[in-house]
């Protein structure tokens, strides 16, 4: 008896969870720009808070990642790809920690009632080029990365990246994607793709540390060219996608013309 309590508390829970009681309607978009089943989209809301947390762990193994050592003790504070880099370009190195930032704060503001519609363009930016991105680079570049990095290490970031792509998808059903707030997502997003594969400003090129040389050909193009090619058609679909999603809301009437 209390083990078929049990499974039924367990059925109820799960039901509550894949509810849309209490969340923003679904929108009525194309597959390709709403691809997660409704009740997944669902389930990712209800636990939101949970869903924050794990993106802000995300964020802080990033930076720790990326080189700010605060621990071990043992470790200088700044080491890696941090060290190499010079300060003032420190904001646009950390591309996946400041992408789960964003996500962070974007679902963490809609559950506070303060959604921000510049943070969700910026979230659904970051999470779906860099969360496509990272697995590009991890299978282009496979044997120089497993060279160096633990096999489990490998496949962490090659399916931590690809759950960001999956938030990103839930994005629409909290955010409106303006124009405005699209613009502001490519000026941040396109000036990275410059400084880390054309125009460096100050230094080398900034983009996220491969175990290859940016000269190095790989199948006859370089390994710059290889992931500039990726992060830029990356951004470019994240453009069309978030725009396209607004034509869509707008043409379903689940947002006003006005609003535009």
């Amino acid at each position: 008896m209390a083990t078929s309590t049990g499974i039924r508390r367990l059925v109820d829970e799960a039901r509550r969870l894949a509810d849309d009681d209490g969340l923003p309607p679904a929108d009525q978009l194309p597959w390709w720009l709403a691809p997660l089943p409704e009740w997944l989209e669902n389930v990712g809301l209800n636990l939101v808070w949970t869903v924050v947390a794990i993106n802000l762990v995300g964020t802080v193994f990033g930076f720790w990642y990326y080189g700010f050592h605060p621990l071990p003790l043992s470790d200088p504070l700044i080491v890696w790809q941090f060290a190499s880099e010079p300060v003032v370009m420190w904001p646009f190195v950390p591309d996946s920690p400041m992408a789960t930032l964003f996500i962070a704060g974007a679902f963490a503001l809609w559950r506070l009632d303060r959604t921000n519609e510049y943070v969700n363009a910026l979230a659904f930016f970051g999470c779906w080029k860099l969360g496509l991105w990272t697995p590009f680079v991890l299978t282009a570049f496979s044997d120089a990365f497993l060279d160096q990095t633990a096999l489990p290490m490998y496949l962490f970031l090659f399916f931590s990246h690809l759950a960001m792509v999956v938030e990103a998808f839930v994005l629409h059903r909290i955010s409106d994607f303006p124009v405005r707030a699209v613009a502001v997502a490519i000026v941040w997003y396109g000036f990275n793709d410059v400084v880390d594969y054309f125009i460096p400003i100050v230094g080398d090129p900034h983009h996220t540390s491969i175990p290859l040389a940016d000269g190095v050909i790989v199948g006859g193009s370089s390994v710059l060219q290889i992931a500039a090619a990726g992060a830029i058609v990356l951004t470019l679909v994240a453009t069309f996608f978030s725009l396209t999603t607004r034509v869509k809301k707008l043409e379903s009437g689940s947002i006003p013309r006005q609003t535009e």
